[in-house]
C-alpha cells in the first residue's frame, strides 16, 4: 500500500499544477479511501447553497438534484462545517445512524443510488462556507470503519495543500514568469522563502510591507520580523520546512504580529516541500510560503477562533455568521428557520459578549478575522 499511496500523493500534487487532472485524481483518491464516488465541493450551512468543484462517480442528475433540492434537507451540513480541518467525519459522527435512515435525504437521494455512508474532511473554511473532500460508501462497501478513517487521514492533508496551492497560485504551467505575475496580482503580501529565511520571491504587496519596515523587513535578503520572539519562531519554521512538511504539521501555522506603530498583522506560513511542487523552478528552492495580511484584530482566521475569543455558543456563532452572510433579523430568522424573537435574543447576547452596539459592528469584527487562505468560491 505504501507504493500505491506514494503514487497517489504525487498525482494529487500534479493536479495542483494541472487542474484537468483533478477528476481522475479525485476518483482514484476515493477508491483508495474505500468508495466508488468522491468529490471536492463546498457548501454553506447559512445560505443552504453549495457547488461541486471536482468529482468522480456521481451522476450529473443526482449531483444537480442535491444542490437544487436536498442540500436544504441535509442534516449533516452544519456538523460538517464545524468539523476540524483534516478530521475524517462520517454520518455516525454527526447523528445517530438510525435517525439518518429516517431522513428525507436518505430515502429520496442516498438510498436510490445504493449508497449507505459518506466520509469527508474539511479542506478549508471561510466565515460562512467550507470546502471538503468527501467519499461516498456504497452498500457493498458498508458504513465507514476505522480503516476508512485511517486512509482518509493519510491523504486529506495532501488534497488540502494541493487545493490551496493550486487556488492561490493558479499555476497552469511551470513558467516562472507566469508564477510571479500571478503572485503580483494578489493584495495579500506573499513571500516565498528557503530554509534559511532567504526571500526567493516576493509579490508587490509583500515588497510594500517590507519597504515600510513596520513589522517585517528584509536583512541581507532574509525575511526578518521586528518582534524577536516572532522572528525566532519564523526562522525555526523555515528550517523545519526544509526538512519536509511533516515537521510543521498539515495545516501550517498562523502568528499575530504588531508593528511599531501599533498596526496589527497576521502571518500565515504554509510549507511548500512536498511532491510535485518540486518540479516547478521557483518552487523548488522555496521551503515555505508566508502570507502577510493587515487585520483589525491580532488573532487569525476561522469561525472557531471567533467563538473562542468571545466565548460564543455554537448557536450564537451561527447567528453571527448568518448576520454577515444574510443580513437583518427577519432575513436571518427565515434562513435559520426560527422566530425573529429568538434571533433578537441571540443578538443581544452577541452585543454583550463582543461589545458591539450595532449589527454593522458585528460585521466589522468578523471581517477582522478573515484569513488570506480562503475564498468563498474556492
Amino acid at each position: 500500500m505504501a507504493e500505491q499511496l506514494s503514487e497517489l500523493i504525487s498525482e494529487i500534487y500534479d493536479a495542483a499544477l494541472d487542474p484537468s487532472l483533478w477528476e481522475h485524481v479525485v476518483g482514484k483518491a476515493g477508491r483508495f479511501v474505500g468508495g466508488p464516488a468522491a468529490s471536492i465541493f463546498s457548501k454553506s450551512p447559512i445560505s443552504g447553497e453549495g457547488s461541486v468543484h471536482y468529482e468522480s462517480g456521481i451522476g450529473p442528475h443526482y449531483r444537480q438534484l442535491y444542490f437544487d433540492k436536498y442540500i436544504k434537507f441535509d442534516p449533516t451540513t452544519t456538523g460538517h462545517y464545524f468539523a476540524d480541518v483534516g478530521q475524517p467525519i462520517a454520518v455516525a459522527d454527526l447523528m445517530p445512524y438510525d435517525e439518518f435512515l429516517d431522513t428525507r435525504i436518505y430515502k429520496e437521494w442516498v438510498q436510490p443510488q445504493g449508497l449507505v455512508d459518506f466520509v469527508s474532511a474539511v479542506l478549508d473554511k471561510s466565515m460562512t462556507t467550507a470546502a471538503f473532500f468527501g467519499v461516498f460508501r456504497h452498500e457493498r462497501d458498508g458504513v465507514v470503519d476505522d480503516e476508512v478513517r485511517r486512509r482518509m487521514r493519510l491523504i486529506a492533508p495532501h488534497v488540502r495543500r494541493s487545493v490551496l496551492v493550486g487556488r492561490l497560485f493558479d499555476l497552469k504551467s511551470a513558467e516562472v514568469a507566469t508564477f510571479a505575475d500571478t503572485l503580483d496580482g494578489l493584495n495579500t503580501g506573499i513571500c516565498l522563502v528557503d530554509s534559511s529565511g532567504r526571500i526567493v520571491h516576493a509579490n508587490l504587496a509583500c515588497h510594500v510591507i517590507l519597504d515600510a519596515g513596520n513589522a517585517l523587513f528584509a536583512a541581507e535578503g532574509r525575511l526578518v520580523a521586528r518582534d524577536t520572539k516572532i522572528d525566532r519562531t519564523l526562522q525555526q519554521l523555515f528550517a523545519a520546512a526544509g526538512g519536509g512538511d511533516a515537521a510543521i504539521g498539515t495545516q501550517g501555522i498562523a502568528l499575530p504580529l504588531t508593528g511599531q506603530d501599533g498596526t496589527r498583522y497576521v502571518i500565515h506560513a504554509l510549507p511548500l516541500t512536498s511532491g510535485a511542487r518540486r518540479i516547478t523552478g521557483i518552487v523548488y528552492t522555496a521551503a515555505a510560503a508566508v502570507f502577510i495580511r493587515r487585520v483589525a484584530l491580532e488573532t487569525p482566521s476561522p469561525p472557531e477562533v471567533i467563538a473562542r475569543t468571545y466565548k460564543l455558543t455554537p448557536t450564537e456563532l451561527r447567528v453571527l455568521l448568518a448576520i454577515v452572510e444574510v443580513g437583518g433579523v427577519p432575513e436571518v430568522a427565515a434562513a435559520l428557520g426560527v422566530g425573529e424573537t429568538t434571533i433578537k435574543t441571540h443578538l443581544r447576547r452577541l452585543f454583550g459578549k463582543t461589545g458591539a452596539d450595532r449589527q454593522a459592528d458585528l460585521v466589522k469584527i468578523v471581517a477582522g478575522f478573515a484569513s488570506p487562505l480562503i475564498s468563498q468560491g474556492m
